[in-house]
């Protein structure tokens, strides 16, 4: 089966790009404020990896909540980065794109901290999979490292200190902010990963 991979440029998408090698990437600039160094971080990941890398782009940032958006969290979010229905709205996105170019796997990369939104946990994943297998086209979509905290995935994965050094976390800009959810993690995953080197594949 070809693979395509939501490949967002953080750092749980490219170590699941460098393990299990999809066939195409595809990244979503959907108006999130980070948008533009998710995708330079994506490129560089899939030119190493020699792997075709489309960006779709859809303007949704008047439905976006919180610090992705720039906006005030909505009344239903459970942390400051949540986006309503935002991974069901990009499975969705890629996998349009996908099916065209003859894909029938579509990876994630949601890992075990995910799960403390909805879309992030195995339940989702399972139901967005059985919706999309059910049209025509039969897309499957999987989460291969779920089960996983990111510092495990990127030692799995055995991805090069280099590239995982492209990842771009931050929910707020382009530029590292350093005082949101997503720069947080990022710390606090290299502060786990100390003496980690990776491969060169």
């Amino acid at each position: 089966m070809k693979s395509a991979l939501l490949l967002s440029g953080g750092m749980d998408s490219i170590a699941l790009a460098w393990w299990k090698r999809p066939d195409m990437a595809f990244t979503v600039d959907y108006g999130q404020l980070a948008a533009a160094a998710e995708v330079v971080a994506a490129s560089a990941v899939s030119e190493r990896l020699q792997i075709p890398h489309y960006v779709i782009r859809f303007d949704g940032r008047e439905l976006g909540s919180g610090d992705m958006a720039g906006s005030t969290p909505d009344v239903h979010a459970p942390a400051s980065d949540w986006w309503p229905y935002r991974n069901q709205l990009l499975l969705t996105l890629v996998g349009m794109k996908a099916i065209a170019l003859g894909a029938q796997r579509l990876w994630v990369g949601t890992v075990a901290s995910d799960g403390s939104h909805q879309d992030g946990t195995p339940g989702f994943v399972d139901l967005i999979s059985k919706l999309m297998q059910s049209q025509e086209g039969g897309m499957v979509v999987e989460a291969p490292a779920i089960q996983l905290q990111t510092s495990d995935l990127v030692r799995t994965s055995g991805i090069p200190r280099d590239l995982l050094s492209w990842a771009h976390s931050c929910h707020k800009a382009s530029v590292a902010c350093g005082n949101c959810r997503g720069c947080n993690k990022y710390f606090q995953v290299w502060h786990e990963l100390e003496g980690y080197v990776g491969d060169a594949g």
